[in-house]
């Protein structure tokens, strides 16, 4: 399709650059962290045969420190590499003939095409972007963790992923699909520009990204003139738009077809061992498990278990490790590798998550996060948590309703942390009304109240 001729539109001043990290990590650009390089890989549609899966966990193991992780965007990660082991890992993996993703993050739901929620299948559309990206003359210089977002709905939609382009398929009252196209955000903050029949998709996504392009190579979404934009697709002001329900955690066993049940599984504290993963993957592929997609949250699917070991499945997931359950306190827990696998992390994450789990149940209702950082810079969870628990000089910092970097409502040390806990959990449970959230009791309570009342404690 040829792109259409826009006009100039004005564009939101780009923020000073800061000294965060803003370079996603690949095969041929590992991240130095903590713990050597760390690499992202992007399997095409987040799909992986149960041995492709074990093959790069047997990598991983050979060529890092043997630990990975699937990412809140359900994004696969290996750790612990170096320089000399970072190329041969590379090697090892585009060796497989396993087809990634490369340039633009352009994202589908977890089990799109499979999905019968989905009002249609939104893969298509998304190769057809990423072709036309790809095939772009002059090449698109674009900010490095751009993301698009192809969303057609269905249980485990992508309403929750900020992108900074959002396109949501819609049926009209005549029953044609259409694509609403949206800025900077998710399904709830994203400022909607455009509804589009599919044809007209792709010239529009590539305008942006034009545009982008223009601003300079750290353009993001949020820089562009949502309502300029508007005005250039003729999209009438936005109304009270209905907002799907919050997709669940793909974990537990889903009857879409009851002929075909999927088993999901969650990462426990966001991370696994290469030959935990492989004894794992090994059982599956005896149940018949054939394929696997990787989950936002944390998580995997396991598609083409039969329906009468589904149940040995589950079970055989939880002796893992693998969270299995929607009630699972881990669920709520966010953390980064910790002392164990980092050298800028100031204490071990992982322990002091069992040690939360064990000491203050009632906070992991599954209606906040609980944040553990290693160090201020706050990796595994960027955003704000509704309780944030990092390094400090002397211990720990304690934010609440704040990121890794923000200002600590209380002081902890290093020696009364379980304490902490268990004086935090007392906190909040004293608030609570009947059927009240932790979260909700939480901010009703406040900072301020939070973090006097634990000061207090070790004054």
């Amino acid at each position: 399709m040829n792109a259409p001729k826009i006009s100039p539109i004005a564009c939101s001043p780009l923020p000073v650059p800061s000294a965060r990290r803003g370079a996603c990590p690949s095969l041929d650009a590992p991240m130095a962290t903590g713990d050597g390089l760390l690499v992202r890989l992007r399997p095409l549609d987040g799909s992986l045969t149960p041995r492709q899966f074990a093959a790069i966990a047997a990598a991983a193991k050979a060529f890092g420190n043997g630990l990975l992780e699937v990412t809140a965007r359900g994004n696969l990660q290996v750790r612990g590499l170096d320089a000399e082991t970072a190329p041969a890992f590379a090697q090892t993996i585009l060796s497989m003939d396993m087809p990634l993703s490369s340039g633009v993050a352009i994202e589908t739901p977890p089990l799109a095409g499979i999905d019968p929620g989905e009002i249609l299948d939104p893969r298509p559309l998304a190769d057809a972007l990423r072709q036309a990206i790809e095939m772009h003359v002059p090449p698109l210089r674009l900010a490095p963790k751009l993301s698009i977002t192809v969303d057609a709905g269905g249980r485990f939609h992508l309403g929750g992923i900020v992108a900074d382009i959002r396109l949501s398929a819609e049926r009209r009252a005549d029953g044609a699909a259409m694509w609403r196209l949206s800025l900077a955000g998710n399904a709830r903050t994203a400022r909607p520009v455009a509804l589009l029949a599919g044809e007209q998709v792709i010239d529009a996504v590539i305008a942006l990204l034009r545009t982008l392009d223009a601003l300079g190579p750290a353009a993001r979404g949020r820089n562009l003139d949502g309502e300029a934009w508007r005005r250039h697709f003729a999209f009438p002001p936005a109304g009270d738009e209905d907002i799907e329900a919050p997709a669940p955690l793909p974990v537990g066993i889903h009857a879409f077809d009851p002929g075909q049940p999927i088993l999901g599984v969650g990462l426990s504290f966001c991370q696994i061992e290469a030959p935990v993963l492989t004894a794992f993957l090994a059982e599956m592929e005896k149940l018949g498990a054939g394929e696997i997609r990787l989950a936002p949250e944390h998580g995997f699917f396991l598609i083409g278990i039969a329906p009468e070991t589904i149940g040995e499945a589950l079970s055989l997931a939880a002796a893992h490790g693998l969270r299995t359950s929607a009630t699972d306190p881990a669920n709520a827990i966010a953390l980064c590798a910790g002392a164990r696998g980092c050298a800028s992390a100031f204490f071990d994450t992982h322990a002091l998550a069992r040690t939360v789990i064990a000491e203050a149940p009632s906070l992991l209702d599954g209606s906040l996060t609980l944040h553990l950082s290693g160090c201020p810079k706050g990796c595994a969870h960027p955003a704000a948590a509704g309780l944030t628990l990092t390094a400090a000089p002397t211990g720990y910092g304690l934010v609440v309703n704040g990121s890794a970097s923000g200002s600590p409502d209380a002081y902890i040390a290093a020696k009364d942390v379980t304490s902490a806990f268990r004086r935090l959990a007392a906190l909040v449970d004293a608030g609570r009304r009947p059927g009240e959230t932790a979260a909700a009791s939480l901010e009703r309570l406040g900072a301020g109240a939070i973090g006097q009342g634990l000061q207090r404690d070790w004054e």
